[in-house]
C-alpha cells in the first residue's frame, strides 16, 4: 500500500482531472467540491441533463487523453474579491459562494490544461502521473448536504498507484456487490423496505429469527456481566432533550410530536438516543455508594431523521434497534468497568469469528462542558486501553458532545471496516441531570455514567454479518437449519417423520413438485447449512443423507445428524 498522503493528493488530483474532463464535455457544467474520499474520489455538478453510464465512459475516455498529455497542475493566486467577480462571471455560483465563505484575503487555483479550479491543494506535478483510475458510479447530492439547497450529480472515481492496486480494489468491489446484503437479503426472504416508511425495516418472519437471536445472544452476554434489563418509553418531554443537551446539539437529527396535549407547541421528543430514559430510572430512588456500579442494559427503539439520499438498506436507517446499555459507578471504579465492557467486546467478536481494531474518540468542537473534565475522561480511556493491552488509534475530535469514547470497528472479509461497539465515558449527564449517590460519609457524590453499545444497531450488524458471511450465516443464526428433500412424493412420508425428529431445530420440508437438483440450488440460493435428501434408500436404511454447505456429503443417522448439529451451534441455538 502506498503513503496514505500521497494517495490522497493522487486521488484530489484525479478529481481535478474529471473535471477537466467535463468541463470538456459539459461546457455548461457548474463545478461545486471534488475532494479525496477513502479509496477514492468524487466531484459534484450541476449540469442541464442527467448523466447515464454511457456519458461516464465518455468522461474516462477523456481523462485518459488528458492523462497521456502530461498536462502541469499550475497554482496561482488570486484577490478574494476579484475571484468572486470572476467566478459569478463565469456563472460558477457554488465556487463564488465558496470563497465567499473563506476569510482569506486571496485564494489558490490550479490550472490544469484548459480547466482553473478554486482549490488549496496540493496535487500531483502534471496529469501524466495520473494513469490507475476508473470512474464508478453517479449519484444525487444536495448542495452542502442540505436538503433546501439545488440537487447536484456526484460522479464517483477511484485511483490508485498501481494497474496492480487498481485491479485488486475493482476486484473488491465486484466481490461486495455479490455479497450486497440487500441482494442477500431478498433471495434469503429476510426483509423488505417500502416507501410508506422510509428508512424502516420491515422483517419478515425469517429475517426476525436472525433478529432475535442476536438480540439473545447480546443479553445473555450482559446478564454474564451483571446488567440488569430496563424499558422506558420512545418519546419523552422536549424539555428532558434540552437538558441532556440533544437539543442543542442533535435536534436536527430528531423528529418532534405536537398534539399530545393542548399545546401547539412541539412537546415531545421520538428519541434518537436512549440515555434520558435511563437516566430518569436511575433517579426514581436514593442509591449508596455500595450499590454501584449500577448496569442498565435496554435494546432500545431508536428513530433519527436522516436525508432520504442517505439511507442505505440495513447500513442506514430512520428507526433502529440497539443493544443500550448505561453503568452508573463512581470514578474509582471507571477502570475495572472499561476493562469489563473490553472482556465483552472481545468474547464477543471472537465467537462471532470478527476481528476488530479500536480507536479513542476525542473532546470534538460542539463539546459541553469544561475542558479539564474531558481531559480527564480522555486520560481514563488510554489507561483502561492501555494497561489491558489494547493497540489503539487516536481520532481526533470524534467524541460525542458529551464525552470522549473507544469506537470499535470490526474488519469483515473484504477487509472493510464497521464501526459497531462503541464505550463512552459521560461526566456532563450525570450534571446535568443532577445525579448522585450517598457516599461512605453519608454526603451526596455526583456518579459517571458510561454509555455502551455492543453490536450497536442490531439492523446494521445484521447487514454486515451478511455481507462478510455471503449469507451463509453461522448455524445457531441461519432462520432455517436444516431443509429436508424428498427425492419424490412417495419419500413424503418419510421425510415428514425425519422433521419431526428434528424438532428441536428450525427445518423446514420442500415439498414441491420439482427435480431434486432444482430443490439443491434452491435450498444453497436461500443459504440453508444442511440439506437433507431422503429416497428409496434413506427409508429403507432409516437414515438421512447429509449435504453441508462445504458441499460434503455424508449417510447418517437422524439423532447423530441432530448431535452433529447441536455441537455446531456455539453460542446458542
Amino acid at each position: 500500500m502506498e503513503n496514505r498522503e500521497k494517495l490522497e493528493t493522487l486521488r484530489h488530483s484525479c478529481a481535478h482531472l474529471m473535471a477537466a474532463a467535463v468541463k470538456e464535455i459539459f461546457p455548461e457544467a457548474k463545478f461545486a467540491i471534488g475532494p479525496s474520499i477513502e479509496n477514492g474520489f468524487y466531484y459534484d455538478f450541476d449540469l442541464e441533463r442527467t448523466l447515464t453510464p454511457e456519458d461516464l465512459t465518455k468522461i474516462e475516455s477523456t481523462m485518459q487523453k488528458l492523462s497521456k498529455k502530461d498536462l502541469p497542475f499550475e497554482k496561482s493566486e488570486m484577490d478574494r474579491k476579484e475571484a468572486i467577480k470572476k467566478e459569478g462571471k463565469d456563472g460558477q455560483k457554488y465556487k463564488a459562494e465558496l470563497i465567499n465563505d473563506l476569510p482569506d484575503a486571496k485564494v489558490t487555483y490550479y490550472q490544469t490544461g484548459k480547466f482553473s479550479d478554486l482549490c488549496r491543494g496540493p496535487h500531483v506535478k502534471s496529469t501524466g502521473e495520473i494513469k490507475h483510475f476508473k470512474l464508478l458510479s453517479i449519484a444525487g447530492a444536495y448542495w452542502r448536504g442540505d436538503e433546501r439547497n439545488p440537487m447536484l450529480q456526484r460522479i464517483y472515481g477511484t485511483c490508485w498507484g498501481t494497474e496492480e492496486d487498481l485491479k485488486k480494489y475493482l476486484n473488491q468491489i465486484e466481490e461486495a456487490r455479490k455479497r450486497d446484503h440487500r441482494k442477500i437479503g431478498t433471495e434469503m426472504d429476510l426483509f423488505s423496505f417500502h416507501p410508506e416508511a422510509p428508512g424502516m425495516v420491515f422483517w419478515h418472519p425469517k429475517g426476525k429469527i436472525i433478529f432475535d437471536k442476536l438480540v439473545d445472544f447480546s443479553n445473555e452476554k450482559s446478564r454474564k456481566f451483571g446488567y440488569r434489563e430496563i424499558l422506558t418509553p420512545n418519546i419523552l418531554q422536549t424539555q428532558i432533550w434540552k437538558t441532556s443537551g440533544h437539543w442543542d446539539h442533535y435536534k436536527e437529527a430528531m423528529y418532534f410530536v405536537s398534539g399530545i396535549t393542548t399545546d401547539k407547541k412541539p412537546d415531545y421528543g421520538i428519541r434518537p438516543m436512549g440515555c434520558p430514559g435511563a437516566i430518569l430510572v436511575y433517579k426514581t430512588k436514593a442509591h449508596s455508594y455500595k450499590e454501584l456500579p449500577i448496569r442498565y442494559n435496554e435494546f432500545d427503539t431508536l428513530i433519527r431523521k436522516e436525508l432520504s439520499g442517505t439511507l442505505h438498506g440495513l447500513f442506514r436507517v430512520q428507526q433502529l434497534t440497539q443493544d443500550d446499555a448505561h453503568i452508573f459507578l463512581r470514578e474509582d471504579q471507571i477502570f475495572d468497568e472499561i476493562t469489563s465492557i473490553l472482556k465483552i467486546v472481545d468474547e464477543t467478536y471472537k465467537e462471532l469469528e470478527l476481528r476488530y481494531a479500536i480507536n479513542l474518540s476525542t473532546r470534538p468542537a460542539d463539546f459541553m462542558g469544561e475542558i479539564a473534565t474531558w481531559d480527564k475522561a480522555e486520560d481514563d480511556l488510554k489507561k483502561a486501553l492501555e494497561k489491558n493491552g489494547f493497540e489503539y488509534k487516536i481520532k481526533e475530535g470524534d467524541g460525542a458532545f458529551y464525552g470522549p469514547k473507544i469506537d470499535v470497528d470490526v474488519l469483515d472479509a473484504l477487509d472493510r471496516s464497521w464501526q459497531c461497539s462503541t464505550i463512552q465515558l459521560d461526566f456532563q449527564m450525570p450534571e446535568k441531570f443532577d445525579l448522585d449517590y450517598i457516599d461512605e460519609k453519608g454526603k451526596k457524590v455526583r456518579p459517571v455514567i458510561i454509555h455502551r453499545v455492543i453490536l450497536g444497531s442490531i439492523e446494521r450488524f445484521m447487514g454486515i454479518l451478511l455481507e462478510h458471511t455471503a449469507g451463509d450465516l453461522p448455524v445457531w443464526l441461519a432462520p432455517v437449519q436444516a431443509v429436508v428433500l424428498p427425492i419424490s412424493d412417495k419419500h413424503l412420508n418419510y421425510a415428514k417423520k425425519v422433521a419431526e425428529e428434528l424438532k428441536e431445530i428450525r427445518v423446514e420440508i420442500d415439498e414441491r413438485n420439482e427435480s431434486v437438483g432444482r430443490k439443491i440450488r434452491d435450498a444453497e440460493l436461500q443459504k440453508i447449512p444442511y440439506i437433507l435428501v431422503v429416497g428409496d434408500r434413506e427409508k429403507k436404511e432409516k437414515n438421512i443423507t447429509v449435504r453441508k454447505r462445504d458441499k460434503k456429503i455424508t449417510s447418517m443417522k437422524v439423532k447423530d445428524f441432530l448431535n452433529e448439529l447441536i455441537k455446531a451451534e456455539a453460542p446458542g441455538c
